[in-house]
């Protein structure tokens, strides 16, 4: 009886300590100089028993000293390093962003600059199998910011032909139907999107906090197949809190025994530890990059280092 206690006592610590809440700390002496408006954190805490270095930037969104905008390669890729070098500002943060395909180089999703659309939502995706004659279209999410420096995660609707995003504050099912190009007025047609007038946004998917608390919108977006939200990987993930700080985290992957990466199940509870009221993942593997002054954080997966990509959000110091 009393070995049966003790496994259950045992049972009881390891799932404790798998599930504890990460500890983090400040390095913001590693990547200075910094103004008092953005701070950096760094975790090494086992993630589930498992090996784990991840890093989050909190940027105060009503800070005049910040300024958040987004640059695209205009049919090129850069890494973020790059881009960097190429801002003429040397910019406090550089991360990438967007989901994108390699044939174009072009963006997946949104990006929004000066209140610009820059790249749209990718709205059809072709059926397969059976289904090799019908259409699937999903709603991806974004994240944006406003004239009065208010962020907001959204669900959209893009259209060349319109000047802003649309918006719906809810996950809508994706329909299918036999049309490759659907129509905006037909997407929009049961009002459920509004205009979203955002002065910066960059879109990924799926969302993974609403309203403080965890729901991935996986399935609603289309995201990732079957059971591949529970696969560890590098992350790169966006949200904020309800005191106005813009996150910006990133989760080192790939590397056994040193660093093996996150589940969305699990990026989606370090953001909400973190207080993220809204969150949202971002294209991750090893696209994931986060520069602070240039200086990188996680270490990339690819062999080749830093990869190149056609967009990535910026915090410049004005």
């Amino acid at each position: 009886m009393k070995k049966i206690k003790w496994i259950l006592l045992v049972l009881l610590f390891i799932n404790t300590v798998g599930n504890a809440q990460l500890q983090w700390i400040n390095v913001d002496s590693l990547y200075q100089p910094l103004p008092g408006s953005i701070h950096v954190y760094k975790t090494t805490t086992l993630l589930d028993g498992k090996p784990n270095i991840a890093y989050y930037v909190a940027a105060d969104l009503n800070s005049k000293q910040l300024e958040f905008t987004t640059a695209v390669g205009n049919g090129k890729r850069y890494t973020p390093s790059q881009f960097f070098e190429q801002d003429g500002q040397r910019p406090l943060l550089v991360m990438n962003t967007t989901f994108f395909e390699f044939v174009h180089n072009s963006n997946l999703n949104v990006v929004i600059k000066d209140g610009q659309l820059l790249a749209y939502q990718q709205h059809t995706l072709a059926g397969r199998g059976k289904d090799t004659l019908t259409y699937r279209h999903p709603f991806g999410s974004a994240i944006g910011i406003s004239k009065k420096r208010k962020a907001d995660i959204a669900w959209l609707y893009t259209d060349t032909a319109a000047r802003y995003a649309y918006a719906s504050q809810q996950p809508i099912p994706f329909f299918k139907d036999s049309v490759a190009d659907p129509s905006a007025s037909f997407m929009l047609q049961k009002g459920a999107f509004k205009k979203w007038k955002m002065q910066t946004a960059v879109g990924g998917g799926p969302v993974l906090i609403q309203n403080a608390e965890i729901k991935i919108t996986n399935n609603e977006e289309i995201k990732f197949a079957g059971k591949a939200i529970d696969d560890k990987h590098p992350r790169s993930a966006m949200g904020y809190t309800a005191a106005g700080q813009l996150i910006f985290l990133v989760v080192e992957g790939r590397f056994p025994g040193k660093a093996e990466g996150a589940t969305l199940k699990q990026l989606a509870q370090m953001l909400k530890d973190i207080g993220c009221t809204e969150a949202l993942n971002l294209d991750g593997g090893g696209s994931s990059c986060l520069l602070i002054n240039g200086k990188q954080t996680i270490q990339p997966s690819d062999k080749e280092g830093q990869r190149a990509v056609p967009a990535v959000f910026i915090v410049r110091k004005l």
